[in-house]
């Protein structure tokens, strides 16, 4: 089969594969949708030579499709074949206590297995997994959503259990991409008053259309400032800061009221603070790490149940001979979320 890799330094290429088989324990996924997710540009820019850029490894952690085939010690009642699934795109021990509560990413017997970065990803046309790592897709749910809620939905639904009940509270969310606007819609969803925050004309338009009460424009106003006016002077009991941005990072932490939580998700910023000026906030800083296998179930069950439109979140769709074209528009993170999209029976 044909499957896209990366090579480093803004290349990359399909490359031909053995077709997968199903190993113990082990389903063949035909892939449907495989999104791609802003963590992956920073592979994508990557120098080459590394494990993920070396050219061996089929990209892509963002998947959803239909079981095509089953290994053995696999029962019916686990997995079947023509089950619509996402892939919860970590694999680890399965037995530690990190592994059964749902967290493989968080093995501790054994660095765990990253699908697209140091296992074969779901940038092709098939894919194997271990069954521990599937959660149904729900038949209301598209192909697409189930890849958006595999990763940058679920990530956000994760950063927002972080932070606890946001029902009723004001939550600024710093930085409108997949993520952030994930955030926004299932804040929202939640009972939360939420202000979004992004330097992008487009994403703070699709922030009011998720349910946002205001947009601040961080390039031409300060954003704690902006903030705190909306807010009658306190700040936010919560912020979420998606970006990766040590200025996005910087403005939420000066954004919170007294005793507000800030939880970072955003990869490649820097905090920095001086203790004495917020000693006295009483401040809560939390980082979150994706989801768990459990709170992704949750978070496709929540979307479902609700009717909410992650498909809204995306303005690309490629085929996979069209991946590098794919990936230099994505790198110019100017629109919102792609994803690849392959033939097939929807079960």
């Amino acid at each position: 089969m044909k499957a896209a890799v990366f090579l480093g330094n803004r290349t990359l290429e399909l490359r031909d594969f053995p077709d997968p088989r199903p190993g113990f324990g082990e389903v063949l996924v035909a892939v449907r949708a495989s999104g791609l997710c802003g963590s992956d540009l920073h592979i994508y820019r990557d120098a080459p030579g590394k494990p993920a850029t070396s050219g061996s490894c089929i990209m892509g952690h963002e998947p959803a499709g239909v079981i095509h085939a089953v290994g053995a010690g696999v029962s019916p009642d686990l997995a079947a074949v023509g089950q619509r699934v996402i892939v919860h795109h970590y694999a680890g021990c399965t037995y530690c206590d990190a592994c059964r509560s749902g967290w493989p990413q968080m093995c501790t017997t054994a660095p765990a297995r990253v699908f697209g970065i140091d296992d074969h990803g779901a940038h092709a046309p098939f894919m194997r997994v271990p069954i521990a790592s599937l959660v149904p897709l729900d038949d209301r749910l598209t192909f697409e959503a189930g890849a958006a809620i595999g990763c940058g939905t679920g990530t956000a639904w994760g950063a927002l259990d972080r932070l606890g009940d946001v029902g009723g509270a004001t939550i600024a969310v710093f930085g409108q991409g997949p993520v952030g606007l994930s955030a926004t819609l299932l804040a929202t969803a939640r009972g939360a008053r939420v202000v979004a925050i992004d330097p992008e004309p487009a994403r703070r338009l699709q922030a009011e259309r998720f349910g946002a009460i205001a947009t601040i424009d961080p390039m031409s106003v300060s954003a704690a400032a902006a903030v705190r006016e909306l807010t009658d002077g306190p700040g936010v009991s919560l912020a979420l800061e998606t970006s990766g941005s040590t200025a996005a990072t910087a403005d939420a932490i000066a954004a919170l009221a007294p005793w507000g939580k800030l939880c970072l998700v955003g990869l490649g910023g820097e905090v920095q603070f001086k203790v004495f000026d917020y000693l006295r906030s009483q401040m809560t800083l939390l980082t979150s790490w994706t989801m768990s296998v459990v709170q992704l179930r949750r978070c496709a069950e929540f979307i479902a149940r609700n009717n909410l439109p992650i498909g809204d979140l995306y303005s690309h769709r490629w085929r996979l001979d069209q991946i590098v074209d794919a990936y230099e528009e994505f790198d110019k993170q100017r629109a919102g979320k792609g994803v690849i999209t392959f033939d097939g029976p929807s079960t």
